[in-house]
């Protein structure tokens, strides 16, 4: 198959000739897929600020650190640690093709001074050696990589989840077998998939004895992306897991309740409307991210040549700002309810917080928003306003 060289960030890379009309990353033999630029835009960022903040003190450390693309494909994510950040990367998958394309692009750029190529399975890989970052971008289900990842991460864990409709209760079977919880498919379906994974890593990781924070967790286009700080420690561990309980949807009127812990009681019936609600869960109920390491990343953006930096910075100051609440509101499905028409969605939010509430705009939809109030006091504002 005919060869093409491309362009992202600081990097040049051959991949598999494509266009961008009906192109079908699966297919290739080697897989590359041009929509992701943004996630890899953000993974340099991330990962930067994240070196910063752990060598803060002595940055000429930032060498020392070691960072496994555990399923590199065409190796451009793990290339671009490489190149941008210049730590040390193990470049691993599976495949003899993928290997092969990976080598050619490393010595492209220049890199096998910092850049080693590995074709093993990431699981024995990951129970073989220990690395300060671990990268998890799979096609599909992380799920099968965890528990290995958990083991041999020191520091940083990134992980990457497509197959979204399990993680949103689309698929309700698949998402049980794959995540040991019950997904709810409701408007904030986006929210609940995020929760879902970060339930699960939690779960894991505290098997381990060691204790996860979500640095930053963002639902774009057709995955879920996470970047969760590891502690080491049995105490740690179980106070992570107090941040994972299950969650409460009324599908009659949208009422949605949570509770943390793993052994919790969840009412039957709705409070306001007395019909049956649906319960899903464990899931994450904690945060999905921590502010400052959001200002972090929006610092490393500023500095870098990122072919998406209008829209990941935009989607970044967002998650910055994110009520820390589990689940949005949908502004659309309530005036429907109401059978209202919707009006502009930073109106609704100064009329929430003038009547005693916080709130603020979700990068989960352009049309929803998160506050502190319960579903019946947002319904009276919205109807009011």
């Amino acid at each position: 198959m005919e060869m093409q060289q491309i362009r992202e960030g600081d990097v040049s890379l051959l991949v598999h000739a494509f266009s961008e009309k009906g192109y079908t990353p699966s297919v290739t033999p080697v897989f590359y897929n041009p929509h992701m630029e943004l996630n890899r835009d953000v993974t340099v960022a991330a990962i930067a600020a994240w070196i910063k903040r752990k060598n803060k003190d002595n940055p000429d450390e930032n060498a020392g650190i070691t960072y496994l693309d555990a399923m590199a494909a065409s190796g451009i994510r793990g290339i671009r640690v490489a190149k941008e950040i210049g730590v040390n990367v193990t470049l691993n998958d599976w495949g003899e093709e993928a290997c092969k394309l990976i080598l050619e692009n490393v010595e492209l750029n220049q890199l096998s001074s910092n850049s080693q190529v590995s074709r093993k399975s990431a699981n024995v890989l990951m129970h073989e050696k220990k690395f300060d970052i671990i990268d998890l971008d799979p096609f599909g289900s992380p799920a099968p990589f965890l528990d290995a990842a958990a083991s041999s991460a020191k520091g940083l864990l990134a992980v990457t989840a497509t197959d979204t409709a399990p993680l949103c209760g689309a698929h309700l079977n698949s998402g049980m077998r794959k995540y040991s919880s019950v997904p709810l498919n409701t408007e904030y379906h986006s929210e609940m998939g995020a929760r879902v994974l970060l339930g699960y890593m939690a779960r894991v990781i505290a098997m381990h004895e060691k204790s996860m924070v979500p640095l930053l967790t963002h639902a774009t286009r057709h995955y879920v992306r996470t970047y969760v700080q590891l502690k080491n420690g049995a105490k740690a561990a179980d106070k992570s897991l107090r941040e994972v309980g299950f969650i409460a949807h009324c599908p009659s009127c949208g009422m949605v309740d949570y509770k943390k812990g793993l052994t919790v009681q969840m009412e039957k019936s709705c409070p306001f409307c007395k019909k049956e609600v649906h319960v899903g869960g464990p899931l994450w109920l904690g945060s999905l991210h921590e502010q400052g390491f959001c200002e972090e990343i929006l610092l490393e953006m500023e500095e870098r040549p990122l072919g998406t930096k209008d829209a990941s910075s935009k989607m970044l100051e967002v998650c910055k700002n994110e009520l820390d609440v589990p689940m949005f509101y949908d502004q659309h499905k309530i005036c429907k309810q109401l059978g209202i028409s919707a009006k502009p969605i930073e109106e609704l939010l100064e009329r929430i917080r003038e009547s005693g509430f916080e709130a603020s705009r979700t990068h989960f939809s352009g049309t929803s928003f998160k506050s502190d109030a319960n579903y019946k006091q947002i319904k009276q504002i919205v109807r009011n306003y």
